[in-house]
């Protein structure tokens, strides 16, 4: 079939056109799942002729008919409910056991609770904004240091891209061709580090200088006989939510779509039981759903169009030979793909990013000897850190929406600095040792 033109300039040209034509197209507003697309119908017909159609069509075909991604819009679904739910609002009262005489209680109250609404839903920014309401107004109250409660509410609500069943998990394991269920695994031990290291540097200022984070007032804290009562109430549903997604995929009783269609049915169980459940709470829980589920598979669709051409362009062969063909060491190499994601995570979404990356950086990851599983945790602690750095941070986003007027995005940012630091470190010792996240698929 011939081409018009565009495959006379051979792939190296033909790579800088196409990287140049998709950031040139963003500049101008235009979604990313239009841009991917376009670039994409453009290079198809440009490098291969007018009869490259079923290029595409079959490329969309194998992305939308994959099974795992069912368990997409199951756990987006689950998150919406738990969103408009009182369950987080009683999970987070029935943490202030935790908050107590201790200075910055209630910032280790926050990321507690952060990391147990993660294990629930795996969706990252209902968490940030539930948080903001709940927890942020509290410890300004108390007269938490305002870089301290802002960078707790958005670093924890960001756990829900480290902590399974991860939506971040399960994109990267449906393309990479991994299983999910072990990449929750190896993510489960990163992922706790990552919300203990918050907790540590919280105590470590708090305790310094405890006027960073006062302790809860005596008139704030439970009654001793209350306090079981509070917690059981609290964790019931939670604990049940969990036991239900993460106990059925560990124990080898359901797939992780299977688990997560029925955790979908716990929580409405849970809401219908609790007495919460309405038809208009069903209706915009759907709603969020459509929405959110639509861009995912929008994009994912450009994306594969776009990865499928450019691999049929020999870009795939391209860029392996380009980064192979450094003479460094393989860890180097690791490195450089780090920052590569890292540069793109300041402009584009992770779902973008991990469309358009992923494809290339895996079976460069499977050649250079690494684990494709273990690879999958680095992406999703990179990803955490674009998800707060500037200057398009989404999480700085979320906040502000529900955030009192005085708070600032210029603040937000300047508060998250520390806590980019931390996912960094992180970051850093799972590359260094990456037996911290594989000991436990041993």
């Amino acid at each position: 079939m011939g081409g018009l033109g565009l495959n006379a300039m051979g792939i190296e040209y033909g790579t800088y056109l196409l990287i140049g034509g998709i950031f040139g197209l963003l500049l101008t507003g235009l979604p990313l799942a239009f841009v991917t697309g376009l670039v994409a119908l453009i290079f198809t017909f440009g490098w291969f002729g007018p009869n490259a159609l079923p290029l595409i069509t079959s490329r969309v075909y194998g992305f939308i008919t994959e099974y795992s991604l069912v368990a997409v819009p199951m756990f987006v679904f689950m998150a919406s409910l738990l969103d408009r739910s009182g369950i987080a609002k009683d999970l987070f009262n029935s943490m202030r056991i935790l908050a107590g005489r201790l200075p910055g209680g209630v910032a280790v109250q926050t990321l507690v609770v952060a990391f147990l609404l993660a294990a629930m839903s795996g969706i990252i920014g209902g968490e940030i904004v539930l948080l903001g309401l709940l927890a942020l107004p509290q410890m300004l109250r108390l007269g938490y240091d305002r870089s301290i409660a802002i960078g707790v509410v958005c670093a924890g609500g960001s756990l829900g891209t480290m902590i399974p069943p991860s939506i971040v998990l399960i994109i990267y394991g449906l393309i990479a061709s991994v299983s999910i269920a072990d990449t929750f695994a190896a993510a489960v031990t990163p992922g706790t580090i990552l919300m203990l290291s918050y907790v540590a540097y919280v105590l470590f200022r708090c305790l310094r200088n405890p006027e960073l984070g006062p302790p809860l007032p005596e008139r704030d804290r439970l009654p001793a006989k209350e306090r079981l009562v509070v917690i059981a109430t609290g964790l019931f549903w939670p604990v049940i939510i969990i036991g239900i997604v993460l106990g059925t995929i560990y124990g080898g009783i359901a797939s992780v779509t299977e688990a997560a269609a029925m955790g979908v049915v716990g929580v409405l169980l849970a809401i219908v039981v609790r007495g919460e459940f309405s038809p208009k709470l069903l209706q915009q829980s759907v709603q969020h759903t459509i929405d959110t589920c639509g861009m995912i598979i929008w994009i994912g669709v450009g994306a594969a169009i776009l990865v499928g051409v450019y691999n049929l362009m020999g870009g795939n062969r391209f860029v392996s030979a380009t980064i192979l063909g450094l003479d460094a060491a393989p860890w180097v190499i690791i490195v450089v793909m780090m920052v590569i994601l890292g540069v793109l995570g300041l402009f584009l979404d992770w779902i973008g990013i991990a469309m358009l990356a992923l494809p290339i950086f895996v079976p460069i990851i499977v050649q250079l000897g690494y684990d494709p599983v273990w690879f999958g945790v680095l992406f999703a602690i990179n990803m955490q850190v674009s998800f707060l750095s500037p200057p398009f941070g989404p999480a700085a986003f979320y906040l502000k929406g529900v955030a009192p007027k005085e708070i600032s995005l210029q603040n937000i940012f300047m508060a998250l600095i520390p806590f980019i630091c931390i996912q960094v470190a992180v970051l850093a010792l799972i590359i260094a040792f990456p037996e911290v996240s594989m000991w436990i698929l041993r």
